[in-house]
């Protein structure tokens, strides 16, 4: 695949016409001033009245169609009513009309041609305009008039106006750039909508013991555990050390749950009778309805439930009214927790729980989705590329989704959002799809991405507008390519500056993170859990946000094995430890008077550190301040994006990008199996070996004291009592003095075979002669 110029991966400053106006970088006064207006010709048919009848009966099945030169859209029939009332609005973008005259008609429906009925018609010069915040403008009666414009029966109620995508019946309105989507489901799955997530709580069950179990078994010990059931959560505890009908455990058990609680936590107690077969018995079934929720890290009271014991009767599934057997547990929803549904390095909310544990926003965040262009072909229609493009942008619990444009590689959405912030270090996710679910799509039903955009808040100055291009990147397994390019007007408005710096002061997550820390094991398996509860509520809603949209907005796959992604990071460590090297780099040339003027220069400023020891730290500020300053000049003026360098996405190999979108488990023939493997095994060959290093050098240390060479230890024992004795009676400053001009001293006193204490060291003996 030929590689397009690294330059076309870039950001790009852009300069649009904002709120109807040009951006100069300060704050804009207008509500709706990140995009650019686009006019628009409303029309809201309401109502009809005195319909005249077709026939001896009068009856009339009447609908009303609305004709702008090619544009036609059309309101439902009624069967049979004279006086019907429809409330539906039209949208005509002025870029679209090519007519000067619109035509509002009352048609019959009919089965072979639908009569006419009449109509009423209006000079486009002569509509008024209207923009927000003014009322809706009232609609009027107007007298319908047959083809010879001449008045006839019956009246339409109508309102006609020229407004902007600000307008209050934009959303819902139909609109001539998608007048080839037929239907109401397609209609809808194609408008803007706001989505809010389910409110997510970690549920904690505490399993402590049981008491009087019966197992039908007598003559053996129970292998007893206990199964905790919530939706498509299942948990288990380890089975029982102490093997009798009165078991304990005393082990945690955590899952993810969503409001309204639908689904009840069902917990049985079963017995492992034989390796594939266990025995239930016991079961109890909890509403979290009722199950307290803890604020803080106080424990909440434990509780006895009882346990159903099922018997089974010729076949059916039987409840005894007798309760023997009880379990002891401390149930809990947790709301000092942040339940994370997205990777802490890129969240966007950071806020536990429960909501009066919430601190005050902090400012507000819009968003201004203006356009995109260059979008690559994602489908066929009747044999013509296509491309129906929509976004989706997520920040906190709200998520946004702009209307779909219908085949265009250039749409134009120009919808602005707005968020409250209450962290300045989250992140915002935008991504841009293709609508696979009108005419023509995708017979899977996938709605293919574009693209994807994430802004971290912190990088961007306050009150200030960002008007950038970015380019929407996606990697295939032939490569990373460009999939077009999205305009975004951003700003970031912080209401308090005092409360916005003492955030960088606090913990990131909420404090029961880090007083009952859960392991990362759990935190990797409860962010699944809360992925999947998350995309399955929002495909619920109407239209849906589908499951792949929510998964790639959240980032699902990110944790899979990836070698360009583990050598992204190895160079990213690299890069981190670049200025350490370059430092070490430069003392060794200070040591070996490469520059003799400057290792003079170090001799003084060394002196002057070990007479006046007070100098150190603040000469260390002094340095780093001074450091900020000079690069204050330098410092980024635009938001960071996607790097396909740092990704090492522009020079992968195809296989490795083939073994990336690989599934799990492997699909691939086994000779490919077998070589990633061997693969595999040479790069953990080499891990390993540096894990065993680092390893040796630790045992050599640990070694100095333990005699295990008694040599080597007698040598470093006496050693220390001289340097003991020497230290004591000689002042600090002269050893720190004769150290460092030791260290600093010229090469003609070197020589190139290893140090004393070096050697000493790489002699004492580590465990490496003890391993298999």
């Amino acid at each position: 695949m030929q590689r397009p110029p690294q330059d076309d991966f870039l950001l790009k400053e852009t300069n649009p016409h904002l709120g109807g106006g040009k951006v100069t970088g300060d704050k804009l006064t207008s509500t709706y001033d990140l995009v650019e207006q686009m006019q628009y010709l409303y029309v809201r048919v309401v109502k009809a009245k005195d319909l005249p009848g077709k026939d001896v009966t009068g009856s009339l099945d009447p609908y009303v169609e609305v004709r702008l030169g090619n544009y036609r859209g059309t309101t439902r029939h009624f069967e049979k009513k004279t006086n019907p009332e429809w409330n539906k609005v039209f949208a005509f973008s002025k870029d679209q009309i090519q007519a000067s005259v619109l035509e509002v008609t009352v048609k019959d429906k009919d089965v072979v041609k639908d009569d006419f009925v009449g109509r009423v018609l209006f000079d486009l010069n002569e509509i008024p305009k209207r923009v927000p915040p003014d009322s809706p403008l009232a609609p009027q009666w107007y007298r319908l008039e047959d083809r010879k414009n001449e008045k006839t029966k019956g009246e339409l109620m109508l309102a006609v106006w020229m407004g902007t995508q600000a307008d209050e019946a934009f959303p819902e309105a139909w609109h001539s750039d998608a007048a080839a989507v037929s239907g109401a489901d397609g209609l809808a799955s194609i408008r803007s909508k706001v989505y809010l997530s389910p409110k997510l709580w970690y549920l904690r069950v505490n399993v402590i013991e049981a008491q009087d179990l019966l197992p039908s078994d007598k003559s053996r010990f129970p292998e007893v555990y206990v199964k905790a059931i919530l939706g498509n959560q299942a948990l288990r505890t380890r089975v029982s050390m102490s093997k009798s009908v009165n078991p304990m455990w005393n082990e945690d058990l955590m899952f993810v749950a969503a409001e309204p609680f639908e689904e009840p936590l069902i917990l049985s107690v079963e017995d492992r009778v034989a390796p594939n077969k266990d025995e239930v018995l016991g079961r109890c079934q909890i509403s979290l309805h009722h199950v307290d929720r803890r604020l803080d890290h106080k424990p909440v009271n434990t509780r006895w439930y009882n346990l159903e014991k099922h018997i089974l009767v010729e076949g059916e599934k039987k409840k005894e009214l007798k309760f023997a057997s009880k379990i002891h547990m401390r149930i809990c929803l947790e709301g000092g927790y942040h339940v994370l549904d997205e990777s802490t390095h890129y969240s966007s909310d950071l806020r536990p729980t429960a909501k009066q544990l919430w601190k005050s926003s902090i400012g507000v965040l819009e968003l201004g989705i203006i356009n995109a262009h260059g979008l690559s072909v994602m489908k066929t229609k009747d044999g013509r590329p296509a491309t129906d493009a929509y976004c989706v942008a997520k920040y906190g619990q709200k998520w946004v989704r702009t209307r779909t444009i219908i085949d265009s590689f250039t749409p134009k959405w120009n919808e602005q959002y707005t968020w409250e912030v209450y962290d300045p270090c989250t992140v915002i996710t935008i991504g841009v799809f293709d609508n696979s679910h009108l005419q023509g799509g995708d017979k899977s039903g996938r709605d293919a991405r574009i693209g994807k955009v994430r802004i971290r808040l912190s990088t961007l100055e306050t009150d200030r507008v960002y008007t950038h291009s970015y380019p929407l990147l996606v990697l295939h397994p032939s490569g990373v390519k460009k999939m077009g390019e999205i305009h975004l007007a951003v700003r970031f408005t912080c209401s308090s500056l005092i409360n916005m710096m003492h955030l960088y002061s606090q913990p990131l997550l909420p404090k029961m993170h880090y007083i009952h820390p859960l392991t990362v094991s759990q935190l990797d398996n409860l962010r699944h859990q809360a992925t999947q509860i998350v995309s399955i509520r929002l495909s619920r809603a109407e239209p849906p946000l589908r499951k792949e949209v929510v998964e790639y907005m959240l980032d699902v796959g990110s944790h899979m094995w990836s070698m360009r992604r583990s050598k992204a990071n190895f160079f990213r460590i690299m890069g981190v430890l670049s200025g350490l090297i370059a430092v070490g780099k430069w003392f060794d040339q200070i040591c070996n008077w490469k520059n003799p003027i400057t290792t003079v220069l170090i001799h003084i400023l060394f002196l002057i550190l070990v007479m006046y020891p007070e100098l150190i730290l603040p000469t260390i500020f002094l340095y780093l301040f001074l450091i900020g300053v000079w690069y204050y000049r330098w410092r980024p003026r635009n938001p960071p994006h996607m790097d396909t360098r740092l990704s090492c996405a522009d020079n992968a190999h195809p296989d490795e990008l083939d073994e990336e979108f690989d599934t799990f488990p492997t699909s691939r023939p086994a000779d490919i199996v077998r070589m990633r493997y061997d693969r595999l095994r040479s790069i953990a060959g080499r891990i390993q070996t540096v894990v065993g290093d680092l390893a040796t050098q630790g045992e050599r240390l640990q070694s100095l004291l333990s005699w295990r060479d008694p040599r080597a230890t007698a040598l470093f024992v006496i050693f220390c009592l001289i340097a003991a004795i020497v230290l004591y009676v000689t002042p600090f400053q002269v050893v720190a003095l004769l150290t460092g001009f030791y260290v600093l001293r010229h090469p003609r006193f070197r020589y190139k075979l290893p140090s004393v204490p070096l050697n000493f060291f790489r002699r004492l003996p580590a465990r490496t002669d003890c391993m298999l």
